[in-house]
């Protein structure tokens, strides 16, 4: 008997490509195996029924979220063109103010004109009927 116990090492451990082959295909079919009886396993339909649950939750709160996202994008847009049609309206309210007032003012200069040569011909003809 040796320090281990009464391990005897006198096999040989010569492990062939055919042994690795059949412990590897052994190996495979009882994790199948197992999975197999686990998947049976009236728990785990459970279980799987709740993840399903929980993700078909999830995916409808990131469709709301997203929904969400793209109604306060399009009231975010329709605000902005909203603003851009106030801001045009004003600039053309302006632009027709200053307009007018420029209409106003030719107005007044032509009239003030218009005055100043009935005035200077009131002065001529009066020149000429004193002159006479």
């Amino acid at each position: 008997m040796n320090a281990l116990g009464s391990i005897h090492l006198n096999k040989t451990w010569n492990v062939g490509l055919a042994d690795r082959l059949k412990a590897s295909a052994s190996t495979k079919k009882s994790r199948l195996e197992s999975y197999r009886s686990a998947t049976a396993e009236p728990e785990l339909a459970a279980k799987l029924a709740e993840r399903v649950a929980i993700a078909s939750a999830r995916e409808e709160r990131n469709a709301e979220r997203v929904r969400l996202k793209a109604e306060e994008q399009a009231a975010a847009e329709a605000k902005a063109v909203q603003q851009a049609l106030e801001i045009e309206a004003e600039a053309r309210r302006e632009a027709d103010e200053r307009a007018a007032a420029d209409r106003q003012r030719i107005a007044r200069v032509i009239e003030d004109q218009a005055a100043s040569k009935a005035e200077r011909d009131r002065r001529y003809a009066e020149r000429k009927t004193r002159t006479s």
